[in-house]
């Protein structure tokens, strides 16, 4: 089960972007759910191709684990070793992954490490809304808070102050 915070919880503004990097922001998360997705299951492998310390490594595969991103299972019927695999939730961050690849193979590094292909050619991503089919473009978004107390210049008590 995703452990889900309260927005109203998180340190200034309530934003489901804040409590996502509580939960899988740091490196080596971001690098655990990259392996687990490549295939790579068993701590060996993933303690290899992150470079993570050892000791963050298992702090950071218990944090997936207890926040409902990777579950433990065996890696194959009848192991008696487990590995780590996405759940629900952790499969919906395959989308995520790809992006940030997409974006650290433009602004990043010198040169792309690795390549996607999508049947016979490279991925190319596009952000697409799922009603109308249309490319999302940042001129046709609105953005509307719907917490209480808050619009999009901050918490309205203190907009108002400083104006």
């Amino acid at each position: 089960m995703v452990v889900r915070r309260d927005p109203l919880t998180l340190a200034g503004r309530p934003c489901a972007i804040a409590a996502s990097v509580q939960l899988i922001g740091d490196r080596w998360s971001m690098l655990v759910i990259r392996e687990v997705i490549f295939g790579n299951h068993q701590f060996s492998q993933i303690a290899r191709n992150t470079g993570a310390p050892r000791d963050r490594l298992t702090a950071r595969l218990r944090s997936l684990v207890e926040a409902g991103v990777l579950e433990r299972r065996p890696v194959s019927e009848g192991a008696r070793h487990e590995g780590y695999y996405l759940t629900e939730a952790g499969e919906d961050l395959r989308p995520v992954l790809r992006a940030l690849l997409a974006w650290g193979d433009k602004w990043a590094v010198t040169a792309p490490p690795l390549s996607l292909a999508h049947h016979d050619h490279p991925l190319e991503l596009e952000s697409r809304c799922a009603t109308c089919g249309e490319k999302v473009d940042d001129a046709d978004l609105a953005e509307e808070m719907l917490t209480p107390g808050w619009d999009m210049r901050g918490r309205l008590d203190e907009v108002v102050a400083e104006e």
